[in-house]
């Protein structure tokens, strides 16, 4: 094992930005954890794991990748391209196989109430971006935070490629690499079906917390304490 610390480096999803992070970059930082929490253009994966993985390399040192929602997808890119990686976590996030797509593994289990709550964009010079509805934004995303919060983080979420739902993944790096699963089971955007079935097929270390999607933000001890577990694992 390398003799220099592990370096913890954040991927938030859709329809979120780094600052979902703050908490548990708080509590990796009075434990003494150095954190990386990144901006992730919410572009496809290929794009976005190759882009997350030359800040990896830029780490001297081992690194955890995280992976909140399409955070997950984005990790295991880019994972496959930066070998300095140690582990995953996925929390409540997506875990593709190789040629395997969002849109075709949702396909397989029960219908989330994430599909009727988006709304397509087209901007200028951009493909189509996808967004939540502002006034499903709580129910969908975060029906465990007040109601206050949630329409802060509504009205400034940030929308993702649609493009990216039905990108096929590359290497999945999880093969090689020990990996981690937390399971949202009030999660109303991925099925907890869809995140059991995942965590099992990767062989990650599970753990269920009741908590809606959100779950870093309204429940980040959960998130810290499957960090930690993870960090034991790469020492």
């Amino acid at each position: 094992m390398s003799e220099k610390q592990t370096t913890v480096v954040l991927v938030h999803g859709a329809f979120a930005d780094a600052s979902s992070w703050s908490v548990v970059v708080s509590g990796l930082r009075e434990r003494g954890v150095p954190v990386l929490a990144v901006a992730n253009e919410l572009r496809g994966g290929a794009s976005d794991g190759a882009r997350v993985a030359a800040l990896v390399r830029e780490i001297d040192g081992p690194v955890l990748l995280v992976g909140h929602s399409y955070g997950g997808v984005v990790i295991t890119e880019a994972a496959s391209r930066a070998e300095n990686v140690v582990g995953l976590v996925y929390v409540t996030a997506f875990a593709l196989a190789e040629g395997e797509a969002v849109q075709e593994l949702l396909s397989h289990y029960p219908d989330s109430s994430l599909g009727a709550a988006l709304v397509p964009h087209e901007l200028p010079g951009q493909d189509v971006v996808l967004s939540l509805r502002e006034d499903a934004f709580g129910a969908v995303f975060a029906a465990d935070l007040p109601a206050e919060r949630n329409s802060v983080l509504a009205v400034s979420q940030r929308p993702i490629a649609a493009a990216a739902f039905g990108e096929k993944a590359g290497p999945a790096a999880w093969r090689t690499l020990p990996s981690h699963y937390l399971v949202a089971t009030a999660d109303q955007a991925i099925h907890p079906q869809a995140q059991r079935g995942m965590a099992e097929r990767i062989g990650a270390t599970v753990r269920e917390v009741d908590a809606s999607h959100a779950v870093a933000v309204s429940r980040p001890d959960a998130v810290l304490d499957l960090i930690d577990t993870a960090l034991k694992v790469t020492r």
